[in-house]
């Protein structure tokens, strides 16, 4: 019987440089990410009170979010100057008097009708509604009541800052630290820089007191009274 030889191995041809794979010259580009988005405002549980001035000192409602002056102020005065057109007491009629309960926080819409340069400086695009504090529950079941604030309740509600709507512009009340304190005048541009509350020194009743534009004390026997010390603010 005849026996087949097995036939002999082919060496394999040397892989040259044209027959290796070649790696690309460079890598693709990687995929931009997604702009991430601004992330929206800080909000401070830093209570307040907008309020109304009476023969005995005030009569507010009390304001849940971002209450310190560095918020508040310019909102308040690009209201007055543009939503409001300069009326003081329609201005109250809608803080103060048409709520409830009280407010959540106040939004943009209280800058209705002012020039886009000053919305975009004071919100930096964004837009948020007011809101109230209508949907609270009480412990019991029953509807909340109205949450005012007074100048006999302000120490014990808890509240750090009160802004007082004068013919003369804004009270300003360091409530932990003062009964009273300097007027922000309504001609005041809505874009000055006021400083966080930590940077915002304890009102005093003096002719000393300023602010950036216009301060002046409001004229009242109540603002020329030395405040009243307290003890420190409550967390």
């Amino acid at each position: 019987m005849t026996r087949h030889r097995p036939r002999p191995a082919r060496p394999r041809a040397a892989l040259g440089p044209a027959s290796r794979p070649r790696r690309p010259a460079h890598r693709p580009p990687a995929r931009p990410r997604a702009a991430e988005r601004t992330p929206r405002r800080l909000l401070l549980s830093t209570r307040s009170f907008i309020a109304r001035p009476t023969t005995s000192g005030y009569d507010g409602i009390y304001v849940q979010l971002d209450g310190q002056p560095s918020a508040k102020l310019p909102l308040l005065l690009a209201a007055f100057q543009y939503r409001f057109e300069g009326d003081v007491e329609a201005m109250a009629q809608h803080l103060v008097d048409g709520v409830a309960v009280g407010w959540d926080e106040l939004g943009t819409d209280l800058l209705a009708g002012a020039p886009p340069q000053v919305v975009t400086a004071l919100t930096g695009g964004e837009q948020w509604p007011s809101r109230t504090l209508d949907h609270l529950i009480t412990p019991d079941g029953s509807p909340p009541v109205r949450m005012t604030v007074t100048e006999r309740t302000a120490a014990d509600q808890d509240v750090q800052w009160g802004y007082v709507l004068r013919s003369e512009g804004i009270e300003v009340i360091s409530v932990p630290h003062a009964d009273a304190g300097p007027v922000i005048g309504w001609d005041t541009d809505p874009r000055t820089r006021f400083d966080h509350p930590a940077h915002w020194p304890a009102p005093t009743p003096s002719p000393l007191a300023t602010s950036t534009h216009t301060a002046r004390l409001p004229q009242t026997a109540r603002a020329a009274a030395s405040p009243r010390s307290r003890t420190a603010a409550r967390r």
